[in-house]
């Protein structure tokens, strides 16, 4: 896939320039105000019991601070974070490992817990539940199991595809939490503290510009802020103005809805090609050059939040307000009287 600015995934060598920009501290966390003030609560409940805190599960679309949340609660609980991922645990010897090294009151974080296999998933189960790992020692007729006794830990699991984790493991989740998009205003808020922490002049008015532009997503507001910042410092004397953030975004082909070069792309595939659709998702993926999953998980959910595609049994279609996004006239058709049923 092309490297895109507004992708929701990191790029290479943007984790170390993220870290500087998060927060430490639930109080410095912007957005998620309901998230927020549950899990005040029930960290304050957690320490007045001298207890570890419940496992928590937080799902959502990518770059929305579920890694963040979960570096603030080990923070906020005055414990160490462990942070690994899904596919990084590949057989149950490895999760072993990192359990055991484990001490009392460690917050492990597990990035990704949709792609965990079986087979390690079962070992999680005794570990969440009992807080014990049950190890099978010998094989054939003498193999016997025993059991070693861990310390106490939350596990703080983040997926983006909360329907792919299986039942057993998602209700041994004592807190469930889902991320939601933020608005412009919170995202202003984090552009602005940004700013502040990367020595960048801004007016009120540019750092909206890059907000309303970021698809609701402070990881994408954050990458748009560093690309403008070196606009302005070349071109218009480090000051990041209204004009300057619009300027800076035009040339990154990143237009007024966050939609990029290859959003528009995809949607004008659809109308000029097959009169908006409906189109399989393979039809697609073989037209734009992209898999189908990414298809799914990259440029869908944005899309149909703006209300720019639907999703039908016969396959992918392009509504009246993406003809109008795009500039082009709906044509009626069998389409088009689908949607108005």
């Amino acid at each position: 896939m092309e490297d895109r600015i507004v992708t929701t995934g990191f790029r290479e060598g943007e984790d170390e320039q993220e870290q500087s920009l998060r927060p430490k501290a639930l109080r410095e966390y912007i957005g998620q105000e309901n998230i927020k003030q549950n899990l005040h609560i029930s960290i304050e409940a957690a320490l007045k019991r001298h207890e570890s805190l419940d496992h928590l599960l937080l799902y959502g679309p990518p770059g929305l601070g579920k890694t963040t949340l979960a570096g603030i609660i080990a923070s906020e609980m005055g414990q160490n974070i462990r942070i690994t991922s899904g596919p990084a645990i590949e057989r149950p010897g490895d999760l072993a490992s990192i359990l055991t090294n484990l001490a009392n009151g460690d917050v492990l974080f597990i990035d990704e817990i949709h792609r965990l296999s079986r087979s390690v998933e079962e070992v999680l189960y005794p570990a969440m539940e009992d807080y014990a790992l049950d190890i099978m020692i010998g094989k054939g007729p003498t193999a016997r199991s025993i059991r070693l006794d861990l310390p106490h830990f939350t596990l703080v699991g983040a997926t983006t595809r909360a329907g792919l984790l299986s039942a057993p493991l998602r209700d041994r989740f004592g807190i469930l939490f889902r991320l939601e998009m933020y608005t412009p205003q919170e995202l202003s808020a984090i552009v602005s503290r940004s700013a502040g922490i990367l020595n960048v002049r801004a007016e009120e008015k540019g750092i909206l510009e890059i907000a309303r532009r970021s698809r609701g997503t402070p990881r994408i507001a954050n990458r748009m802020l560093r690309r403008v910042r070196d606009f302005a410092q070349i071109r218009a004397e480090g000051v990041i103005t209204e004009a300057v953030a619009k300027q800076a975004l035009d040339m990154l082909e990143v237009d007024e809805l966050g939609l990029d070069k290859l959003d528009r792309t995809m949607l004008g595939t659809m109308i000029d090609k097959f009169g908006g659709g409906p189109v399989g998702l393979e039809t697609l993926g073989a037209m734009t050059g992209e898999d189908a999953t990414t298809i799914e998980d990259v440029y869908e959910p944005y899309l149909m939040q703006l209300g720019f595609l639907m999703r039908t049994p016969r396959g992918r279609v392009a509504t009246p307000a993406a003809y109008e996004h795009m500039g082009r006239k709906p044509q009626p058709n069998d389409n088009q009287e689908q949607m108005k049923i």
